[in-house]
């Protein structure tokens, strides 16, 4: 019955680190550096949402707001600080500063607007778990589970399927062929931004619906989905998902 458990809290965790693990994974590849501020968009996202489930909006709605809104926020990063650094021709190590400098600012922020105290969303009374092959999992797990896998596979269809998908493959594997063949570079670098933004900002929520959320739990979104996209091969999208399972 252990095994079983940690089996599937191993699958949960590995759902959520591999949403973080994809936006790392897509920025390296495209920029080669480590976008530390891609944890603060998962704070971003769980804090939307608070907000937002707070104020009288569905859970459901709440989500997507927070997807959305952490999306756009994602564009504003790199159009306000991302791209003049990168018009300046501005190294990997500077890049990684700017990151950092968006985190700590998005962190201190958070707890001037909502305070330093741990918040919860609440979405029902708590109720007994279910057994599933000898583990014992919550109703809330296995929607987190559900969305988590869901939007994995609309990541992969989306990434292998459509034109905009295959040009922001092109453009992180090699950005100089992908200009030459009329990719528009610094279009699909926002592209990457936003899709990578609503992603952790979807891990946010779901680990905010599961646990609580806190200013500083975006440390912890890092180091796990940093560790994840190293495992399974920085700038690669279905190892950054590997190793987010093998992490988990």
């Amino acid at each position: 019955m252990v095994l079983e458990q940690l089996i599937f809290n191993g699958i949960i965790a590995g759902g959520i680190y591999a949403l973080v693990a994809i936006g790392f994974s897509m920025t390296y590849g495209l920029l080669r550096f480590l976008n530390i501020a891609h944890g603060s968009l998962y704070v971003i996202g769980a804090y939307i949402a608070y907000l937002s489930f707070s104020n009288g909006v569905p859970i459901v709605g709440a989500f997507i707001v927070a997807v959305i809104g952490a999306s756009l926020i994602g564009a504003a990063m790199n159009y306000s600080v991302f791209k003049p650094l990168r018009d300046r021709k501005s190294s990997s190590l500077i890049l990684l500063l700017a990151s950092l400098g968006i985190f700590i600012f998005v962190e201190n922020f958070i707890i001037g607007a909502f305070g330093a105290e741990v918040k919860t969303i609440r979405t029902g009374p708590i109720t007994q778990g279910i057994d599933v092959l000898g583990a014992i999992i919550t109703q809330t797990q296995v929607i987190i589970i559900a969305v988590a896998f869901v939007t994995l596979f609309l990541v992969e269809v989306f990434l292998t399927k459509t034109k905009l998908g295959k040009a922001m493959r092109a453009t992180a594997d090699n950005k100089d062929v992908a200009q030459v063949i009329g990719i528009d570079v610094e279009r699909i670098t926002t592209y990457t931004f936003m899709l990578g933004s609503a992603l952790a900002a979807s891990a946010g929520v779901l680990i905010a619906i599961e646990q609580n959320l806190e200013p500083t739990m975006g440390l912890n979104a890092i180091i796990k989905g940093f560790t994840a996209g190293v495992v399974g091969g920085l700038g690669s999208v279905r190892g950054a998902v590997a190793g987010a399972f093998i992490l988990g």
